[in-house]
Parts: structure tokens; C-alpha cells; sequence
């Protein structure tokens, strides 16, 4: 879900693009040649401290000339990975290569075609790093107060580059998209309410921050006056084109697809969830409607109770090994601001799309969020391995973590998770999907220019069920933002379900009557945050997919293979 109050808690890490402006090394010798996986392992601890940022008084360097060398430099690691020689390794390995190599591939991406520090303005504002690539900051909004010394020291600093920043944007923002014009302007109106909502709550610890607070929102007051006066004047498109995200979808997403095939996997989900809500509210027609919770209280029971029963049923049926660390009581409390926001039945509030189905059985939405994102996350944290156990760059394993995730909602409920619930609840799984396919088919026809943003706002408002609830919503314009900025993002959730269900389906076959669901959930989970064509490889052997992805890289293909 979409919470305001979330974006303070991500602001740390969030920020999906980092570099280093360095200076350029001399020319080098081709790499050396090697076949040992330790030279894998080195060359991607490098490969990640070469993003990470450098700051002048707190001001990264997003300047043609700084993103020229980059580019540059990412040629030599590229060259380096490429000498490494992986024929003889085990699969495992192989797929910590295809890693590697995919997060190059991200950073060429973002180079060659997205380009955000001179696309984008969305990416100067650091409230909008949950939707979309965004520099790195060393703003980080206190969230314990007071601040220590050193801790107060370099939020200051922080703050007081705020100006620096915008005015650093202003130049680099050359060839500014439309449609992300329009999400920076939504978000500079937003980052600016930010500052307010800070400067309130430092304000009895460090009032000596007030000023800098101030400067800080008029800068960003000023770099949205600034996109409106200008934005008449841009005019090109956001998508990324059918072509280019083709190749995001092989070479850093690892996905054995194309544009037309994701939408036939999103058109079919979109035909078989309406068909089932359909079926269930036939059969529901003469049972009463779901109650609604009617205080911010009653929606905590709610969503603490359903948390409980979640955990119980998983425990109960074996559906994966819950490990000690994977707990809910710390999810239950960074929830806790979430309880205070308005209630709907305040005057021009407009909740959350999904909050609309979660105040009548919030076990869907819980499921999703602590069982499959926080879950996720918690495993990342405990993965010590040096190249899957780090969290990966440039979502290539979104597919992944929002397939998975989103695939809970409806496969637990087949399993039995809302047997003991109304039977009206499973309406609510399917309207929650149905919403989801909408932001699908947004996302594929945005990225192959069929629709402006406007467009894609319209037709999920026309699209989904009670589609009147989104019109005017925060949640819709997040979403569509986040779909547009992070390419492919509402695509991958749906056919990241669908990827799910073949994997269970290809080892279900493989492994015949000997097939333990809770045995292939563990061994998925062991995985680690990758793509299931990976996931797939390592746990059956089938190496097709492999194949396809690779297809335009017969050198690299050869040597994974052998």
C-alpha cells in the first residue's frame, strides 16, 4: 500500500541509483582471463563500491560530464566480468554470474535509455524514492529525537545543500520528459508539506534547525515553480518504447519474454480473476455484506488479528519453515503510525484503493505486505552470502519479490488461509487482483506509448472494480508514477504471479508424487531474492529458459552452459 508516512522510513534506502565521479583510470590492458569464483565475488564488491556516492558539501554530481565518465568506467567492469570464465562451475555459481552481469546491465540501462538526472526531475526529490529511481542523499528525515551530536551535524549539512541540489538539477534537466514533469510537480507539492511536517516535530529539540528547514522547502518550492513554468515546452515521451524494454526484460530483469507475451500473461490473468469474482459473487448473493471496521482501533485489531492467523495457518499446514527471525510483532509496530493517519469519513479524504477492501477483511493486504515483502526483506537481512545474500540493484528481482508477494493473496486462499473467514472474503482477493492487472496493462501500454499518463489515470479509473474510489486518489498517481519510473513495475507483479505458479508447476511435474509444497517453499526461499528463471534453473536442472535469455549472447551462453 501506498503510505505517506512510509516514505520518511525509505528515504534511507530507497534511493535506487547510486555513482562515484571519479576520476578516469588510464587506459588498461585487457583483463586477465580467470575461472575462479573468488575473482567474481572481488569484482562485484568493487562493482558496488564504485556506485557508491561522493558528495561535495553534501551535493552529489549528476552533471553530463560526471554521468559521461560513468559510463565509461562501467565498460572496464564489464570487459573484466566478461574474462571470467565459468565453464565447470556449479549451477549456483552460475546464476551469481548471471547476477553480477545483470546489474551491469541495469546501470547500462539507465545510461543508454532512462537517463533520470537529465529525464527525469522526479529524481532530485528525495521523498520520491519509493516510485522511481532517485539520487542519492545524504538527507536522512530523524525519526528518533533528539539527535545526537554527530547525527544533528550532518542532517544540517544535509539540509543546508538543499538549494545547492535543485539549482545543480535545473542545469542537468536537459531533455525532461512530459508525463515526468507532471508526477515532479505532484511530488515537489508533497516534498514541500514534508519540510512542514519536519520542521514541526524538530521543533522542541532543535529549534536552531528551523531556518535551514525553511530554505530547504523554498528551494523546493522554487524548482516546482520552475517545472511549471517549463513544462509546455517538453514534450517528449516517458515510456521507454516495445524495443527497449524488450531488452530491460531480458538483460537485467532476466525474464524469457517479450512486451507482447507479458501482455498476453496480464490479459489472461485480467479474464480469469474477473471470471472468479464473478463466480463468487454469484454464489455470496444471499450472504450478508462484509462488515466494516468503523475506528482506526477496530482496523488495528483487525490487521494484528489477521497477522495472527496468518503465521498460525502457515505454521499449522507446512507451508514453509518460519525461522526465528521471521516474526511479526517488529512489522506490527512500524505499522503503528499507519493507525493514526484520517479515517475515511473525514471530509475530502481519499484512503488508499486497497484500504477500501482492507477495512472489511484485511488478511489479503497483510499477507502480502509482512508474509511476503517484510518476510523478504528479513531473509535479506540474515543472507550472508557475498553475492545473492545483497539486496539487488536496479530491480532485478522485483519479479521475484512482487510476484511472490502478490501470489500469496490468492494461492493461500485456495490452500485454506480464509476457510475459517466470511466466505465473502474471497471477493476481496479477487478485486484486490482485478486493480492489479488494471496497473498492468497501464504499465505496458505507458512503456509502448499507447498512453499518456492522463490516459493510463483514466483507464485504471475505468478499468477497475469501484474505479470511482481511485478518481482524485494519491494511491493512483503513486502508482502510476511508480510504474512509469521504475519500467515494468505493475507488469512484473502479474506475470511475477504467473512465473510463480509455472515454477510450482514445473517441479510439481519433475518431482511427481514425491512433490511437498513445503519442501519447495523452502528451497525457493533459500534461492534468495532472484529472478525465477534463475530459481527455476538451480531447482530443476531445465536450462530452456537459459537458452532464450541468452539468445543474443551466444559467447556467454557457450560458457554458462558448459
Amino acid at each position: 500500500m501506498a503510505k505517506k508516512a512510509g516514505i520518511i522510513l525509505c528515504l534511507s534506502f530507497l534511493s535506487f541509483f547510486f555513482f562515484r565521479c571519479a576520476p578516469a583510470e588510464k587506459e588498461k590492458a585487457s583483463p586477465l582471463a580467470t575461472n575462479k569464483y573468488e575473482d567474481l565475488v572481488s569484482l562485484y564488491q568493487e562493482f558496488r563500491d564504485f556506485l557508491k556516492p561522493k558528495f561535495e558539501n553534501g551535493v552529489p554530481d549528476y552533471s553530463a560530464t560526471a554521468m559521461a565518465q560513468q559510463y565509461q568506467d562501467l565498460n572496464n567492469f564489464q570487459q573484466r566480468l566478461a574474462a571470467i570464465d565459468t565453464r565447470g562451475w556449479p549451477i549456483s555459481q552460475k546464476v551469481d554470474y548471471l547476477l553480477v552481469w545483470a546489474e551491469m546491465n541495469g546501470l547500462d540501462f539507465f545510461h543508454r535509455i532512462l537517463r533520470p538526472w537529465s529525464r527525469d526531475p522526479c529524481f532530485y526529490l528525495v521523498s520520491q524514492g519509493g516510485n522511481g529511481p532517485t539520487m542519492d542523499s545524504l538527507l536522512r528525515f530523524p525519526r528518533r529525537l533528539p539527535m545526537s551530536p554527530e547525527r544533528l551535524a550532518n542532517f544540517k549539512t544535509a539540509l543546508q545543500a538543499v538549494p545547492a541540489v535543485f539549482s545543480q538539477a535545473k542545469k542537468n534537466l536537459t531533455e525532461v520528459a512530459r508525463d515526468f514533469a507532471t508526477i515532479a510537480i505532484w511530488g515537489a507539492k508533497e516534498e514541500a508539506q514534508l519540510y512542514d511536517e519536519i520542521a514541526s516535530r524538530v521543533s522542541e529539540h532543535h529549534p536552531e534547525l528551523i531556518e535551514d528547514i525553511k530554505r530547504a522547502k523554498s528551494a523546493v518550492e522554487d524548482y516546482r515553480k520552475w517545472l511549471e513554468e517549463n513544462k509546455d515546452k517538453w514534450t517528449a515521451p516517458a515510456g521507454v518504447g516495445k524495443e527497449n524494454y524488450n531488452w530491460l526484460l531480458k538483460n537485467v530483469y532476466l525474464m524469457p519474454l517479450t512486451w507482447e507475451k507479458c501482455k498476453d500473461a496480464v490479459l489472461h490473468e485480467d479474464y480469469r480473476v474477473i471470471s472468479f469474482l464473478k463466480l463468487e459473487e454469484n454464489r455470496n448473493k444471499n450472504l450478508p455484506p462484509l462488515k466494516y471496521v468503523s475506528s482506526p482501533e477496530e482496523y488495528r485489531q483487525s490487521v494484528y488479528k489477521s497477522l495472527d492467523s496468518v503465521m498460525k495457518f502457515i505454521r499449522e499446514h507446512k507451508i514453509f519453515t518460519l525461522q526465528d527471525y521471521l516474526e511479526v510483532e517488529s512489522y506490527k509496530k512500524a505499522r503503528e503510525g499507519e493507525f493514526e493517519e484520517p479515517w475515511p469519513d473525514v471530509p475530502n479524504y481519499i484512503p488508499d484503493y486497497f484500504f477500501n477492501f482492507s477495512f472489511r477483511e484485511s488478511l489479503p493486504e497483510e499477507t502480502h505486505e509482512c508474509i511476503g515483502h517484510y518476510f523478504d526483506e528479513l531473509r535479506v537481512e540474515h543472507d550472508n552470502r557475498p553475492i545473492r545474500g545483497r539486496p539487488r540493484l536496479f530491480n532485478v528481482d522485483e519479479t521475484r519479490s512482487e510476484g511472490f508477494a502478490f501470489g500469496l493473496e490468492e494461492l493461500l486462499m485456495h490452500a485454506g488461509y480464509l476457510d475459517h473467514r466470511p466466505r465473502r472474503a474471497r471477493e476481496i482477493v479477487y478485486l484486490q487482483a482485478a486493480f492489479r492487472t488494471c496497473r498492468a496493462l497501464a504499465d505496458l501500454k505507458m512503456h509502448s506509448h499507447e498512453y499518456t499518463l492522463d490516459e493510463a489515470v483514466k483507464f485504471c479509473i475505468d478499468c477497475a472494480p469501484r474505479g470511482d474510489l481511485l478518481k482524485g486518489s494519491h494511491h493512483l498517481m503513486y502508482e502510476m508514477a511508480t510504474t512509469l519510473r521504475f519500467v515494468g513495475w505493475h507488469m512484473r507483479m502479474v506475470v511475477g504471479k504467473v512465473r510463480f505458479m509455472q515454477l510450482i508447476r514445473d517441479v510439481a511435474r519433475q518431482q511427481g508424487d514425491k512433490f511437498v509444497l513445503g519442501q519447495f517453499m523452502d528451497q525457493l526461499l533459500a534461492e534468495g531474492m532472484i529472478p525465477f528463471t534463475l530459481s527455476r534453473w538451480e531447482m530443476t536442472g531445465y536450462d530452456d529458459e537459459i537458452r532464450l535469455l541468452l539468445s543474443d549472447h551466444p559467447q556467454l551462453l557457450e560458457k554458462i552452459l558448459e
